[in-house]
């Protein structure tokens, strides 16, 4: 699975087309063949903030997701509406069971 995730700042004046377009995309993207999971979420920190977190099965998918002209086009103009260079990072992963981690045994007071 790759994993990728994303950031992109937008000045306030560009925060509601920067965000209808950012709805667009995801929407999109959810179609392709490949895509686990896209999405975007605002920044609880800073709402100018919006990120990206993306599921693909595998490279190829991506490489099909990122060939897309409407893909490029998002990029482009999210670019232009950038407050600061958006961010971008790829991962490659094994999705891992919970009970690798979870806690086997709950305290519980006596």
């Amino acid at each position: 699975m790759i994993v990728i995730t994303g950031s992109v700042v937008a000045a306030p004046e560009t925060f509601n087309e920067l965000f209808e377009l950012s709805l667009e995309h995801v929407a999109r993207s959810r179609r392709e063949p490949g895509c686990r999971l896209h999405s975007v979420h605002v920044d609880a920190e800073n709402g100018l903030r919006l990120v990206f977190l993306e599921h693909w099965d595998d490279h190829a998918a991506v490489l099909a997701h990122f060939a897309q002209p409407d893909a490029r086009a998002f990029v482009a103009r999210a670019r232009e509406l950038a407050a600061e260079l958006p961010e971008i990072r790829l991962f490659k992963g094994v999705e891992l069971p919970l009970s690798d981690f979870a806690q086997t045994q709950v305290d519980r007071p006596e």
